[in-house]
C-alpha cells in the first residue's frame, strides 16, 4: 500500500488536502481511493467526497529508474458521502454490522448516474474491508463503471478514526470567531436585570 498527498504546489487557501490509498497489483486490476473533507458552511451540509480510480499501468520497479503504476483519475468515480452515509460506514468499521444495509449498500441517483456504494467486512479469503462502487449512466447504451478496493484491518482502523474526527466539521463547519455585538449584550443584561427585579418584587 502507498499513501501520499498531492505534491503539486498550489496557492495557500486554495488547496484542499486529500488522503489517498494506492492499491496496485501485478495484474493491473488495482484501485486507488482518495478522500476529501468538505466542512459544513452557510446552509450547506458537510460531507466527505470519495473518489475511486482504476489502475491503468502495472509499472516497473526494477532498475535504477522505477516506474510506478498509474491510475485513471480522468475517469474516476466520485461520490458525496453525507452524514447518514458516513454513519452507515462507521457502523461497519466499528463491528456493529457486517455490511451496509445488510449487503444492499447505499444508492445515489443524479440526473447523469445511478451509483451503488457497497461496504462490508470480510474474513475470508483475507481479513479486511471491501469498498465497491458501481455506476450506471442514465444515458441509454452507456457502459457501467466498477471499482473495488480491499482495505486492511489497519487501514480500516485509520479510516474509522479519520471519519470520526471529521464529524464535528461535517456537522458544524469550521469554528469562527465572531465579533460580539456589545449593544445587544448590554440590552440583554438590562432585560435580565429587569426580570430579576420583577421576580424579587
Amino acid at each position: 500500500m502507498q499513501v501520499k498527498k498531492s505534491e503539486k504546489p498550489t496557492p495557500r487557501g486554495v488547496y484542499r488536502p486529500k488522503f489517498t490509498f494506492f492499491h496496485p497489483n501485478p495484474k493491473g486490476t488495482g484501485t486507488a481511493v482518495s478522500m476529501e473533507v468538505h466542512p459544513a458552511h452557510d446552509n450547506i451540509e458537510g460531507s466527505i467526497f470519495l473518489s475511486a480510480a482504476n489502475q491503468l499501468t502495472v509499472g516497473d520497479r526494477t532498475g535504477d529508474a522505477p516506474v510506478y503504476p498509474r491510475f485513471d483519475w480522468e475517469n474516476k468515480m466520485t461520490v458525496r458521502l453525507c452524514f447518514e452515509d458516513l454513519c452507515q460506514i462507521l457502523l461497519v468499521l466499528r463491528g456493529q454490522c457486517e455490511s451496509i444495509n445488510e449487503g444492499r449498500g447505499l444508492f445515489h441517483s443524479t440526473s447523469e448516474f445511478n451509483t451503488r456504494i457497497g461496504f462490508r467486512h470480510l474474513i475470508e479469503p483475507v481479513s479486511g474491508y471491501s469498498l465497491e462502487l458501481s455506476r450506471m449512466p442514465v444515458k441509454p447504451g452507456a457502459c457501467e463503471q466498477r471499482a473495488r478496493i480491499l482495505f486492511t484491518d489497519a487501514e480500516a482502523f485509520g479510516i474509522s478514526e479519520a471519519i470520526s474526527g471529521s464529524m464535528a466539521t461535517i456537522c458544524f463547519g469550521m469554528p469562527m470567531v465572531i465579533r460580539r455585538d456589545e449593544a445587544a449584550v448590554k440590552e440583554n443584561c438590562a432585560q435580565q436585570n429587569q426580570k430579576s427585579r420583577y421576580v424579587a418584587a
